[in-house]
């Protein structure tokens, strides 16, 4: 018999992604949502979800793609730094591109494994308190 804390190692947590590609988008949504975690968004553009920041300070934490068409997730990024919310990078990136102040951010390749990216939020610190 499982736990209901090992069978939803996310539960209750607010996770906020950011994700151009909605099929994509949606499948991490679902993956998430199966480890019991609450989905913010998800966003397909950068913009908003910078400008619905603000409003999103109850976030627990954050999978950002890098490349979202025209744009980059970096300022993003910066302003989750800022306010020390966890977040990791999902994107098909490899980590050399990445610039100097991310190189020590989580990151992960697409396609991604399921286990590995929920294990990987809850290594960067992403509870529920």
């Amino acid at each position: 018999m499982h736990s209901p804390v090992t069978d939803k190692p996310l539960l209750g947590c607010r996770i906020l992604i950011v994700e151009d590609n909605f099929l994509l988008a949606e499948t991490v949504a679902d993956v998430l949502e199966n480890a019991g975690a609450r989905i913010v968004g998800p966003f397909l553009d950068m913009v908003e979800a910078l400008e619905r920041l603000t409003e999103l300070t109850a976030i627990d934490g954050a999978i950002l793609d890098i490349g979202l068409g025209d744009q980059e997730s970096y300022p993003l990024a910066e302003a989750l730094q800022t306010t020390n919310i966890p977040f990791m990078f999902l994107t098909g990136l490899e980590r050399e591109d990445l610039p100097k102040q991310f190189a020590r951010t989580p990151h992960m390749l697409k396609p991604f494994s399921e286990e590995r990216l929920i294990r990987s939020l809850i290594e960067i610190g992403v509870t529920r308190d």
